[in-house]
């Protein structure tokens, strides 16, 4: 089969590789849209999970299921489904302590264009069906329903990290396609006021309509100034961090309450160390919490989800600024997605309709 593949750091090209196999309790799909993240450009082009050849890339789309294992009981080829960029084990003990996204090890429900083949290709494979599929509702079509794989629950579980609650003033640090979400979790989750950084103008245009308040950026100085202007010196309730590096720690800390909380959700290809301020971290005693976690994949999830979306309550077509049509203009999306013009939110390839 053709596939788009990782050859080497800062290589991606196309390659044929063979179709892969269906275990008893998998499926195989074949993707009706794909999308590229900028978690592949910085596999690629940073290097930033290590060395890997032939991997074929991507883990955002919707797809149509081919064949599915012995053991599959909710699932036929045939189905249209949503596929999670996290695909956990099941039966793991990690998901049955509750983390699932770190089912065999850190990181590890990341499989995806990771630990094992991507979505870029004629045929990819899915472990555990029955628990990482989840139908895909009529009601979304097919480029909506590839921001549902990542963008959506990568943001949305940022406002979870941060644990925001109804009232708070809260800063997003970063409005691409996850910082979008991130203020629109925040948004439903009840936040009186949304502070976001961020400087392109279609990704400002978009943070009005998901819910963000007020605006920094950062060419008008520090982020932790702003913001403490902004808040008359007391700073926020949350911060979301989906952008920025490692020292966008050094801000957060600065720009947070004592008792308040940081989520990261965003991908550290960069430095060996993040950066915290030990004064403004109450040397130590301060009560900011830090929580970073990768967001929770499963069938659960995106059925919600898709339910948010099909049901109106978030409208994800603001993300999709290039569609494209067909496999052969992927390496254009991909380029967009390193290059990032400032008309452009998120690069989204139509396969297939069916």
């Amino acid at each position: 089969m053709k596939a788009f593949a990782m050859l080497k750091i800062g290589e991606a090209g196309w390659i044929e590789k063979d179709v892969p196999a269906c275990g008893p309790m998998d499926a195989i799909c074949r993707p009706l849209a794909v999308a590229v993240c900028t978690s592949d450009i910085h596999t690629v082009y940073e290097g930033a999970i290590g060395e890997r050849s032939n991997l074929i890339l991507g883990h955002e789309c919707c797809a149509v299921v081919t064949e599915v294992g012995s053991l599959v009981k909710d699932f036929k080829a045939g189905d249209r489904v949503l596929v999670p960029a996290i695909t956990p084990d099941w039966n793991s003990l990690e998901a049955q302590g509750g983390y699932a996204m770190h089912s065999g090890g850190m990181l590890a429900g990341w499989k995806f264009s990771n630990i094992k083949d991507g979505v870029f290709a004629e045929y990819f494979h899915v472990n555990d069906a029955d628990g990482n599929l989840a139908y895909l509702p009529d009601s979304i079509n097919t480029v909506n329903a590839c921001m549902l794989s990542d963008m959506v629950p990568t943001g949305f579980h940022g406002a979870e990290l941060a644990d925001v609650q109804f009232g708070d003033t809260v800063l997003v640090v970063g409005i691409g396609p996850v910082g979008l979400m991130s203020v629109a979790g925040a948004s439903l989750r009840g936040a009186s006021r949304i502070i976001a950084v961020g400087t392109r103008p279609a990704c400002v245009e978009a943070a009005k309509k998901y819910g963000a308040t007020d605006f920094i950026s950062y060419k008008n100085g520090s982020i932790e100034e702003q913001t403490l202007k902004l808040t008359s010196g007391k700073g926020v309730d949350c911060v979301i961090i989906a952008g920025g590096d490692e020292d966008t720690f050094t801000s957060a800390v600065k720009c947070v309450k004592p008792g308040g909380k940081i989520g990261s959700v965003n991908y550290l290809g960069g430095a060996d160390f993040v950066k915290i301020p030990r004064v403004e971290w109450g040397v130590g005693m301060g009560h900011k919490m830090i929580n970073g976690g990768l967001m929770p994949g499963g069938r659960l999830r995106m059925e919600k989800l898709g339910s948010l979306v099909a049901s109106g309550r978030v409208d994800v077509s603001h993300l999709c600024t290039h569609v494209f049509e067909g496999w052969d203009s992927l390496t254009e999306a991909v380029r967009l997605m390193k290059e990032k013009p400032v008309d452009l939110i998120k690069a989204i390839v139509k396969i297939s309709e069916n």
